[in-house]
C-alpha cells in the first residue's frame, strides 16, 4: 500500500505538495488496480509488487518535463499505449489541470481506466480505445503534448505521436539505458517528420535493480505530411 515515504519521494521528484484528495486518490487507484489485476491481466503478478517504482513513481516523472518545460493548465495530453493506465491515471490524478487522454485499443485495459475514472470521479480523464492509426482526422495537430511509455522503439513512437501534436508541441518517450541507440536509430524518422531531440531529462526509480530512466524531449516544428501515421502495423514493419 502506498505509504508516507512514497508521497514524499513524489513531491520531491514533482516538487510539488499533494493534497489530501490526491494522497486519498492514489491510494484508491492503487486498490483498485490491485482488484482489476487479480482477475484481468494488466501487469504481471511480479510488477503488481513494486507497483510504485516501476509505474505509479515512473508515470509521474512526467512531471519534469512538465515543470521543466511550463505546460500550461488546460494542455491536452495523449497518452499512446497506456495499457492499465500509465502514465495516464497518475497524471490525471496528481495534475487535474491537465486534460488527459489516454489510447489504447485494448477493450479491457480502457474498460478499466473507465471504472477509475468514474470510482475517482476524474473530470479531466477521456478514455480512447483504438489503435493510434485509427484516431479521426480531427485528432492530428491538436494536442500539445504526447506521450507513452514501454510501447515501442523511438523511430516507430515518432509516427505514431508526431502527427498528433500542434506544430510546437512536445513528444515526450519515457526510455532506458538504449536511449543513446534509439537516438541514433531514430535520424531519418526526426527528420522526415520535422522534429529534433531538445532536451533528455534523466531520473532514477527508488529501490529498483534497473533504476535509471529519462525521458526524451521531442519538439515538432512543421506540420506532419497528411500521409502520416501510416495503416496500421506499417510503421513497425517498416520504420522510418
Amino acid at each position: 500500500m502506498l505509504e508516507i515515504q512514497h508521497f514524499e519521494l513524489i513531491e520531491k521528484l514533482i516538487q510539488k505538495e499533494l493534497s489530501k484528495s490526491i494522497k486519498e486518490n492514489l491510494i484508491n487507484f492503487e486498490q483498485l488496480f490491485k482488484i482489476y489485476n487479480s482477475h484481468t491481466n494488466l501487469v504481471s503478478k511480479n510488477d503488481e509488487k513494486n507497483l510504485f517504482e516501476k509505474h505509479i513513481y515512473d508515470s509521474l516523472a512526467l512531471g519534469l518535463f512538465l515543470k521543466e518545460f511550463d505546460i500550461k493548465d488546460g494542455a491536452k495530453i495523449l497518452d499512446i499505449g497506456t495499457g492499465g493506465g500509465f502514465p495516464s491515471l497518475p497524471l490525471s490524478i496528481v495534475f487535474p489541470e491537465l486534460q488527459v487522454f489516454p489510447l489504447d485499443s485494448i477493450a479491457k485495459k480502457i474498460g478499466f481506466i473507465e471504472l477509475v475514472q468514474k470510482e475517482l470521479r476524474l473530470e479531466n480523464i477521456h478514455p480512447l480505445c483504438k489503435r493510434v492509426e485509427d484516431l479521426p482526422a480531427d485528432y492530428k495537430q491538436s494536442f500539445d503534448v504526447v506521450t507513452s511509455r514501454a510501447v515501442a522503439t523511438l523511430n516507430v513512437l515518432l509516427e505514431y505521436a508526431i502527427p498528433f501534436l500542434k506544430t510546437g508541441g512536445f513528444f515526450s518517450a519515457y526510455k532506458s539505458i538504449n536511449a543513446d541507440e534509439e537516438i541514433k536509430n531514430a535520424k531519418n524518422a526526426l527528420n522526415r517528420l520535422y522534429c529534433t531531440v531538445e532536451q533528455r531529462i534523466k531520473y532514477d526509480l527508488p529501490a529498483v535493480e534497473q533504476h535509471s530512466r529519462e525521458l526524451l524531449i521531442i519538439q515538432k516544428h512543421k506540420n506532419t505530411p497528411a500521409m502520416y501515421p501510416r495503416k496500421s502495423g506499417l510503421a513497425k514493419k517498416n520504420p522510418l
